[in-house]
């Protein structure tokens, strides 16, 4: 089972693959079934925003497969804030090399993230 918010970021990017196959109007079920499929290649990329030269910019964390994502997807302004503290986080959703999508955290709490390394792309 995956958390609501998050099957509303993917639920487009499966219909539209659906479509690109020739899949128009694709059933509940179809949609489900492409999930299974591609759901093992999904990644999450978390961010953070980072004060920098006056500006922002992000500080990469970690990047999770799919079969860790569990945690993260159940509570993530928890999981966040138990790990990293506050901040304004970033979780990019991929399908292998395809963004499928984004959303934005905001924890409370002090910023634990900035003696963590960063995650080099």
């Amino acid at each position: 089972m995956i958390a609501a918010w998050c099957w509303d970021l993917i639920e487009p990017y499966l219909k539209r693959n659906l479509s690109n196959r020739g899949i128009a109007h694709p059933t509940r079920r179809q949609i489900l079934e492409e999930f299974v499929s591609v759901w093992p290649e999904f990644t999450v990329t978390i961010g953070v925003q980072e004060p920098w030269a006056g500006t922002i910019r992000f500080k990469w964390l970690v990047r999770l497969p799919s079969s860790e994502m569990a945690p993260l997807l159940d509570d993530p302004t928890g999981w966040l804030a138990a790990r990293y503290g506050g901040g304004k986080f970033k979780l990019n959703l991929h399908h292998g090399l395809h963004f499928v999508s984004t959303r934005n955290f905001k924890p409370e709490g002090d910023p634990r993230w900035t003696a963590a390394p960063a995650l080099e792309l």
